[in-house]
């Protein structure tokens, strides 16, 4: 049997995970990059894009919005901004909610409500390129 690698995801709201795994891809700043045990310790920074969790029960995929990953003897930890595990995400809803943010982006009457409505609809798109 495989090593297992301690695996903890945390995002501001919650303890996303916690478990021992076999291994876990990580959408890096400067690339992707997988984790098993044992791995040299690691610190960098995380895209947006989605965690591939490889568990002895299968696979689970997270989606995250950007944060930092460390690697250390211990395991891994995964410090995110935001996080949706991809089984969550309804594609159809998805696609209507990047269409009213578009609107809420065409409409805004100020150059503040526009730049918080552009980052909510580049926050979908980044949602939707990840399904």
């Amino acid at each position: 049997m495989a090593e297992m690698l301690n695996f903890e995801m945390v995002s501001p709201e919650r303890l996303l995970l916690s478990e021992e795994v076999t291994s876990v891809t990580v959408p890096g700043t400067d690339g992707d990059f997988t984790v098993f045990a044992a791995h040299a310790p690691v610190l960098s920074t995380m895209r947006p894009g989605v965690v591939d969790v490889q568990k002895a029960s299968g696979e689970e995929r997270i989606f995250v919005r950007g944060g930092f990953a460390e690697v250390n003897p211990s395991g891994l930890i995964i410090l995110a901004e935001e996080a949706i595990a991809m089984a969550d995400l309804d594609k159809e809803a998805l696609a209507q909610q990047i269409q009213n943010a578009q609107e809420d982006v065409d409409d805004a009457s100020d150059d503040e409500k526009k730049r918080l409505a552009q980052e909510a609809l580049d926050h979908l798109k980044q949602l939707e390129t990840a399904l």
